[in-house]
């Protein structure tokens, strides 16, 4: 094993349990539009597992009879273009990982799209108002 090993871990104890401590689900700008969309009368699943031909996609909101996928993106972890940065310290190990993050969720996208999805990406600094929009939107473009 050469300096490879070191690209697959973060850089400190503390670090790594930071990093365990990051929520994949219920995060407060998936809660707030959770809560408009239920406040509007809109009900969906949520964190639902769609087993598409051809992979398994977690979107944060689903609306099974609709079909339309919901996913909440993280400035950070999604690589926003308007707020994402890349970090300074121990690149060698995030550039990798957030470029993946990205592949991922195109592989998403294209599979829910082949299997007759219709997919939403709101960032997570989008006004709360304009994410139930294009939301909204999606499901009367779906009835």
């Amino acid at each position: 094993m050469g300096d490879d090993s070191l690209v697959d871990t973060p850089t400190t104890p503390g670090r790594s349990r930071n990093m365990q401590a990051i929520r994949r689900t219920n995060t407060k700008p998936e809660i707030l539009l959770r809560s408009a969309l239920h406040r509007s009368g809109y009900r969906f699943r949520k964190d639902l597992s769609i087993y598409t031909s051809s992979r398994r996609v977690r979107p944060d909101i689903v609306f099974t009879a609709r079909k339309v996928a919901v996913f909440i993106d993280g400035c950070f972890w999604h690589c926003c273009p308007e707020h994402g940065r890349q970090p300074s310290v121990n690149s060698q190990y995030w550039s990798p990982k957030l470029q993946r993050n990205v592949e991922r969720d195109r592989l998403a996208d294209a599979a829910l799209d082949d299997d007759g999805w219709s997919v939403v990406r709101i960032w997570e600094h989008e006004a709360l108002d304009e994410a139930v929009e294009k939301v909204v939107s999606a499901l009367q473009d779906r009835s």
